[in-house]
């Protein structure tokens, strides 16, 4: 656990801010290079870029903030609220923050958007498992205690206090790059626009739902008693994809071949 990278004079810089722009940077470039198949230009995912940065950023912070409002924000300074670069970002809060960021832009730029969310699906995963290796760096996110030969060791200040714990971010980072490897060879292969963003949503469900069996780092928010909050948001973003894929796979749509060079 080294959550600075490195100082600028006094200023720290975080692991966790480095890995997340990376993450960032490797989506937008292999999604851009990936959109030519469905006849879009590459820039029209960079200029994306800002939209998705800034709808992930806030709905992911928002989400936290909402989740955690009472055990890490009520009674302290409101610019707490903003300090993203110590950590504090819900997936699926950046997600819906991001989707809606995106439905604003194509009706701007009056884009194709199953399209575009296609060539942008399976990228996510990517960047979520490079976002990960961050979540490891600063120490959230971390998983029950085990005596599994893999367990990590946290500092013993840290709230494990020492203990070996599941490497959830690690699980999750492996999970995701193989969610992203299906959906790739999936966005090859559709037969309808909108089929990958939706056998996304779905995987990612599925996969975080697993995950979540493995995470120590909740007390007090399980939904009903047994879910997760991760869980219980992966009910609806599960049942939201295998809908819009119902629903989408009713005008089939082959895609268009690659434009010629």
């Amino acid at each position: 656990m080294h959550p600075v990278a490195f100082h600028l004079g006094s200023l720290p810089i975080y692991w966790y801010g480095i890995l997340m722009a990376l993450a960032f940077v490797v989506g937008l470039w292999t999604a851009s290079r990936r959109c030519v198949r469905d006849a879009l230009s590459p820039d029209a995912v960079v200029d994306a870029g800002v939209w998705l940065i800034l709808g992930t950023l806030v709905g992911a912070r928002l989400l936290y903030v909402i989740t955690y409002w009472g055990d890490q924000f009520a009674g302290r300074p409101w610019t707490d609220i903003f300090m993203v670069r110590h950590g504090g970002l819900v997936f699926y809060g950046g997600l819906i923050g991001a989707s809606l960021a995106i439905v604003l832009y194509v009706r701007l730029k009056l884009m194709p958007l199953w399209r575009l969310a296609d060539a942008l699906a399976p990228s996510i995963p990517l960047g979520q498992a490079i976002g990960r290796v961050g979540c490891l760096m600063f120490g959230c996110c971390y998983g029950r205690p085990t005596t599994v030969p893999w367990a990590i060791h946290f500092p013993a200040d840290h709230p494990t206090h020492g203990v070996g714990v599941h490497p959830t971010q690690i699980y999750e980072s492996l999970l995701s790059l193989a969610l992203y490897a299906a959906l790739a060879t999936l966005y090859r292969r559709k037969r309808f626009h909108g089929q990958v963003f939706a056998a996304y949503l779905v995987g990612y469900a599925v996969l975080r739902s697993v995950v979540e069996c493995f995470r120590g780092d909740y007390t007090s928010e399980f939904v009903l008693g047994i879910f997760t909050p991760g869980q219980f948001a992966g009910i609806f973003i599960g049942l939201a994809g295998a809908a819009l894929w119902w629903r989408l796979s009713r005008t089939p749509s082959p895609p268009p071949s690659r434009p010629p060079r």
